[in-house]
């Protein structure tokens, strides 16, 4: 006899499994397209599941023909370097921002927290025109800095460190400034010691959020000197002939840097959920 509480468990985790499949189906499809033949994917995906995660005749012929109709190691080398630069600099800058809002007391704290509040309700496309007229006028179309630099400061971040810093027990800072500690090495020697969870979520965030953003890199680049992956998979369907293998093995190959990101911090990744409260 199954009692209530066991019913809706039990019905709670099919739900959750079911979810679990709608989720990840299309990345599975994703990745079984990139070994099937360019002539089967498309009659493949009209049979549906599970015809559609079964190649038949698996090959890599896929990922032979990304790096030979285009050069996709430019590419990933050039998401590296702006995703990686971006997340470094932000952990630093953000770290600090949020530490100084949490832990120090300083004219116009309030209102600068209120300010970095409002704008993290304010969407890229709504600045970025004006963010674009910037960069012309200071010559800096085609470069990493102007994909770098204006994404290093970023409200959420801010805001999550300041939520995981404030809630940091007092007597902590009251034992080091007995100790005669000041300022930075309260934030360097105590509080980023106990940030990491804090800095694995907000790397992951930012990394996943930086990997795939396309309007910015599309709207400052011309060439494929500094491009980042988005812009190119972007392109990639215009090559023609069109191989939707071609596409999946490229997507594919996309999502590996973020996937191993996520792997590595993850078990941070889920204490820093926790601790600064987001929910998911």
């Amino acid at each position: 006899m199954i009692r209530p509480a066991q019913l809706r468990r039990l019905t709670g985790h099919l739900l959750l499994v079911l979810a679990a499949v709608l989720f990840v189906s299309p990345i599975l499809f994703m990745i079984a397209a990139g070994f099937t033949p360019d002539d089967q994917v498309l009659p493949a995906a009209s049979r549906g599941w599970p015809a559609a995660l079964l190649p038949v005749e698996p090959s890599l012929q896929n990922y032979r023909d990304v790096f030979a109709r285009m050069d996709f190691l430019r590419f990933m080398v050039n998401s590296l370097i702006i995703v990686s630069t971006t997340v470094v600099a932000g952990l630093a800058i953000n770290s600090m921002a949020g530490f100084a809002l949490a832990r120090l007391s300083w004219a116009g704290r309030r209102a600068i927290l209120v300010t970095v509040v409002a704008l993290m309700v304010i969407p890229f496309e709504a600045i970025a025109v004006p963010l674009f007229f910037i960069a012309v006028s200071a010559g800096q179309i085609d470069t990493y800095a102007v994909q770098i630099v204006p994404f290093i400061a970023n409200p959420f971040s801010i805001y999550l460190f300041y939520t995981f810093f404030r809630d940091l027990p007092r007597e902590i800072d009251e034992a080091a400034l007995l100790d005669g500690a000041g300022p930075w090495r309260l934030y360097w020697d105590l509080a980023v010691p106990l940030a990491r969870p804090a800095f694995a979520s907000v790397t992951i965030l930012t990394f996943l959020m930086y990997w795939g953003a396309y309007l910015w890199p599309l709207m400052v680049t011309t060439g494929p000197e500094v491009r980042p992956l988005p812009v190119a998979i972007g392109e990639f369907p215009n090559e023609q002939p069109v191989q939707w293998g071609d596409i999946m093995a490229f997507a594919t190959l996309m999502i590996l840097p973020v996937m191993t990101v996520f792997l590595v911090l993850q078990r941070w990744f889920v204490r820093g959920l926790a601790a600064t409260g987001v929910k998911g």
